[in-house]
């Protein structure tokens, strides 16, 4: 588990930290997270914990720098579809992949895209410290 916390939140925090110096008022980040950080897994259990993490790493953020205008949310999709998934599970994992969310399907990339987009946006500057759950229906609260 202490690898994965190292590689994933470490990555974060210092690719953050390199950032926000050259960032000028208007400027977004966006963060990945996922369903994870609020639905863990426990079979995901060390994945999960940096999922967490991320989201409250940007929740904090959003704070921290509202004062100098730059805004931090992130994105927390639920299963979606990736080359990795058949290289990286069983078969009948692989086949039921996406069915415990209410549209029993896995997302799609594309799918994605809007809410990046829309965070991204200047016209979204009131949104800060926002998760957007792409999650095929099942909430995140």
């Amino acid at each position: 588990m202490g690898s994965d916390l190292r590689t994933n939140i470490h990555a974060m925090f210092y690719l953050t930290k390199a950032a926000v110096p050259h960032m000028k008022s208007g400027s977004a980040i966006i963060n990945t997270t996922s369903i994870n950080a609020d639905s863990p897994s426990p079979h995901l259990l060390a994945y999960a914990t940096t999922q967490g993490a991320f989201q409250n790493f940007t929740a904090g953020l959003a704070q921290m720098l509202a004062d100098k205008g730059t805004r931090a949310n992130s994105v927390a999709p639920a299963p979606i579809w990736t080359s990795l998934i058949p290289s990286t599970m069983p078969e009948e994992n692989v086949r039921n992949f996406g069915k415990q969310v209410p549209t029993q399907r896995p997302g799609q990339p594309a799918e994605l895209a809007t809410a990046y987009v829309m965070l991204a946006d200047p016209m979204s500057s009131y949104v800060s410290g926002a998760t957007i759950a792409v999650t095929g229906g099942k909430p995140i609260i």
